[in-house]
This record gives structure tokens, C-alpha cells and sequence, in this order.
């Protein structure tokens, strides 16, 4: 069993392999309005705008252009909307993002990501991105809150061209929806895959499974609750890819001054980026650390700050 719709699809994680020999009672896994899709390719000539060229969209996403009001020159916003009721069980929902050379897009959807309870199944969220020559991209989703008894697993693959930049995060809120202890569901796992030029520069995953250890365990999430993780992919050298020394102290001095979190930041192998992990209390405090995050990152990039706070 496995993931993913190109040539070679990933390995199911431990776990979701029985998940998915689970029939559903409604529509099969991965059938009508289950198998959301969302495929955007970027360009950009010179220093003009970026523009969208061509776009895909089926149910549950939806699309309704792009926005330009960024502060970095030539970067274009993708907002993906999802209006429906949130995720559940047999749901598989792929987004395909290629920002072609030269381009800069920042890609982010309307609000959270709300993974309801299952009886059986499972729900995938999958993340292809493509990020050309000289591009910069920036996927930072709405954090992804688990009910009880949900089981979720994402991925994102990172493919990346020389002197490309690209920015991921992902914010895990595990308190549900509805009034209950957090990390009540059966499983998530999140994880976050990069190549460059064919070669994996970072494999990195959130495997979650509170029946089997509890994460409250001081070598996983300690008294915290919320999970966030930054990747910054900076691979090949180039003019807009910054110093990484530079980048990860100055990671760290943001990350120290922000309360109610506890943070850290490390090289990735090969001097090709940066991984940031922020634990908090609240999903308010964590996003605001990665912001800081994300602001460092910015200015040693494109030499501007970040855009003003939509509430990711």
C-alpha cells in the first residue's frame, strides 16, 4: 500500500496500512466530493508580477484568484479555500504547486485545517511543491486542529531547482473540536520530504500515536500541547539564498523572545536550509514564533518583512 499519485508513490506509514483496508459506510475512500484537488503553476518575466497560468481545482477546494498585495516585489498570493465542513475519514486531497524559474509565490489556505473523528479509514493530505530555478515559494497553511479518534496523515514533497528558496510549516493543534483532553485521536503523522536536483536533503516527520506512547512523555511533547514546525530549503548557493550561519543565530535570538513557547532551530545536512520546532500552549503562541521564523527568513531573502497578520 501506498501514497501519493506519481511514478513512484510513497510507503504508507506504520499503521496506516491497516487504516486503509477499512471499507467506509457512505462513499469509498478517495471517491466523489473525497478527492479534493488543487494544481497552480507560476511565472514570472523579469521583474514583473508573478502570475497564475494555469489552475485546476476540484471539490472540496476552491479558487478564487490570487491577491498582489504583498510587500515583496513580484510575489503573488494563492489563498486555497476548502468550504465544507472540515476533513474526515476516506477524504484524500492533493495540492500540486510548481513555481516555475524566476517566480515568488506564497501559497496558504483560508483557515484550518478541522480533521473530524473516524470510525474507520483514514484522511490524507498530500502537498506536491515545485520550486524552479532562482524561485521562491512559500507554503504555510492554517494549522491543522485533530479531533478525538482521527487518524490524519500528511505529506509534503519538496523538489527544488539551484538557488531556489522554499518555506514550509505546519502547526498541529491536538485538543479537537469538540470538549475533550488533547491527544485523544488514533493517529497523526505529518511528514515533510525535499530533493534537490534528485538528491534528499531532508526527511522529517510528526508520528503521533498517543495509545501506543503517550506524547505528554518529557522525550516527546512534555507538558506542552501544539506543535509547530518551520522548514526553510535554501540549497545550491545563489543570490537570494542567505548566509545560514547568519540565518539560524538569528532564528534563534526571535525564538528566545517569544513567551509561553519553547523553540529550537538546526541546520538540515548538506548546509541546504533550516528546520525550526516550536512547542506551546497555544496555537496563537506557537504561530507567533514561527512568524518570527519566517520574518528572519524574509529579510535574509527577499530584504522585506512579512506580510500583514491574516491569523494563519
Amino acid at each position: 500500500m501506498s501514497v501519493g499519485t506519481g511514478a513512484d508513490p510513497v510507503p504508507l506509514p506504520p499503521g496506516f496500512e491497516t487504516y486503509a483496508d477499512e471499507a467506509l459506510a457512505q462513499a469509498p475512500a478517495g471517491g466523489p466530493g473525497k478527492n479534493g484537488l488543487l494544481e497552480a503553476t507560476f511565472a514570472r518575466e523579469g521583474e514583473k508580477p508573478t502570475r497564475l497560468l494555469r489552475d485546476h481545482v476540484k471539490v472540496p477546494y476552491h479558487l478564487t484568484g490570487t491577491l498582489s498585495s504583498d510587500p515583496a516585489p513580484g510575489l503573488t498570493t494563492l489563498v486555497a479555500q476548502e468550504p465544507t465542513g472540515g476533513i474526515v475519514q476516506g477524504d484524500r486531497h492533493r495540492m500540486v504547486i510548481d513555481a516555475t524559474d524566476g517566480s515568488r509565490v506564497h501559497v496558504t489556505t483560508q483557515n484550518a485545517a478541522k480533521v473530524h473523528s473516524m470510525h474507520s479509514n483514514y484522511a490524507h493530505l498530500e502537498v506536491s511543491l515545485s520550486v524552479g530555478e532562482g524561485a521562491y515559494l512559500e507554503y504555510l497553511p492554517g494549522a491543522t486542529i485533530v479531533n478525538e479518534d482521527a487518524r490524519c496523515l500528511q505529506t509534503v514533497s519538496v523538489e527544488l531547482a539551484d538557488d531556489a528558496v522554499a518555506v514550509v510549516w505546519d502547526v498541529l493543534v491536538p485538543d479537537g473540536l469538540t470538549d475533550h483532553a488533547p491527544f485523544e485521536f488514533d493517529h497523526y503523522h505529518a511528514r515533510v520530504e525535499a530533493e534537490h536536483d534528485g538528491r534528499l536533503i531532508c526527511a522529517d516527520a510528526v508520528d503521533l500515536r498517543p495509545a501506543e506512547r503517550d506524547p505528554r512523555d518529557p522525550a516527546s511533547v512534555g507538558e506542552y500541547e501544539v506543535i509547530g514546525s518551520l522548514y526553510v530549503f535554501a540549497p545550491g548557493g545563489g543570490e537570494q539564498t542567505p548566509g545560514l550561519e547568519e540565518l539560524v543565530d538569528g532564528i534563534a535570538d526571535r525564538l528566545e523572545a517569544v513567551e509561553d513557547t519553547h523553540g529550537g532551530v538546526s541546520r538540515l545536512p548538506q548546509e541546504s536550509g533550516a528546520l525550526v520546532r516550536v512547542l506551546g500552549y497555544r496555537e496563537a503562541d506557537v504561530t507567533a514564533a514561527l512568524r518570527e521564523a519566517w520574518e528572519e527568513i524574509r529579510q535574509g531573502t527577499l530584504g522585506v518583512g512579512t506580510p500583514a497578520d491574516r491569523r494563519y
